[in-house]
């Protein structure tokens, strides 16, 4: 399988009154045609790793090392013409709130028009077919009365399709999506994830899907990497990650679920809170909250261990010699 993205020992600090350490080494690829998810709880940098492949990170607050590769190409040393090209036509995204990604005070048509105008040089006839055409393939009803609809004057399911028609208005290559379904009701959700999977088929895209719930993931995804403090502590095949994960952490997160679970019964929970990012990790952050943990595992970085050919995960229990004693 080609890889379209690779990224490679990535690291993300953000500066001000102090420093936070958002993405430390991080190494991730995207195969062409797969869906990969980010599975991670709140603050463990999924967020921030997409939008730093996306170049949407403030400039004066944000420090950022290593390599982002789009297609062959470093994105980290894109001018802002190239970086202007790049945008909406290789690589899209789908932001968390679409109420706050699509400009209120322009219609939804206007607003994918000027995308295709921007970067296929299309008329603004042209355009505005293209954008009744994505409007029918996201199934809004009553497409052509929606273009010139605000979004103050749509639901959130509507809204949410309007952005994901915005995001493949120019049928880029690469789609990423951020929790797009965290603020829709359950109904609404599956029918979003189907859209996706099913429009991911058909434009034949990559996807990169960030998530913190794990059934979403199993809906969606082909590959999944699991993030924590901004380092990903397991990847691999989504079959894999759920049948026979490693991390103590990939553990937590599939045992924090009602799925399967016994009317009456306690839910497990993982116990602590994440660890402060105002330094750079000096050994596992996952310790002070792991019930496996030895008394290595606060003495030095845990090394990222194959368990298979297609599944890694950074920590000492994935290395059969120390799991064993």
């Amino acid at each position: 399988m080609t890889n379209l993205v690779e990224i490679d020992n990535l690291n993300i600090r953000f500066t001000g009154d102090r420093t936070v350490h958002a993405v430390n080494d991080l190494s991730l690829s995207l195969g062409e045609g797969e869906v990969l998810g980010l599975l991670g709880e709140s603050g463990s940098g999924k967020s921030v790793t997409l939008r730093a492949l996306m170049r949407l990170l403030p400039k004066k607050r944000t420090q950022i090392s290593g390599s982002v590769k789009v297609l062959g190409q470093e994105v980290l040393a894109m001018d802002d013409e190239a970086l202007s090209a790049f945008r909406g036509q290789t690589v899209s995204m789908i932001f968390q709130e679409p109420a706050l990604a699509l400009d209120p005070v322009y219609t939804i048509g206007r607003q994918i028009a000027e995308t295709v105008m921007r970067h296929e040089g299309k008329s603004e006839r042209e355009a505005t077919a293209r954008a009744l055409e994505m409007l029918e393939v996201v199934r809004i009803p009553s497409a052509k009365r929606r273009l010139e609809s605000y979004p103050h004057e749509m639901s959130g399911g509507m809204r949410q399709r309007a952005m994901i028609a915005l995001a493949l208005a120019c049928k880029p290559k690469i789609l990423l999506a951020d929790e797009p379904t965290t603020a829709l009701d359950a109904t609404v959700q599956i029918q979003i994830l189907l859209l996706l999977r099913e429009l991911q088929r058909e434009f034949g895209m990559s996807v990169i899907f960030v998530t913190h719930d794990i059934g979403v993931a199993i809906e969606i995804c082909d590959r999944v990497a699991v993030m924590y403090a901004g380092q990903i502590v397991e990847q691999g095949a989504l079959r894999d990650i759920v049948r026979t994960p490693v991390h103590p952490y990939a553990r937590g997160l599939l045992a924090s679920t009602i799925h399967g679970a016994k009317r009456g019964a306690r839910l497990e929970t993982i116990p602590g809170t994440p660890p402060s990012l105002d330094r750079a990790p000096a050994s596992c952050s996952f310790a002070p909250r792991c019930s496996l943990a030895q008394p290595r595992c606060s003495e030095s970085l845990p090394p990222n261990v194959p368990v298979t050919p297609d599944h890694q995960a950074r920590c000492i229990l994935a290395d059969p010699a120390v799991a064993a004693t």
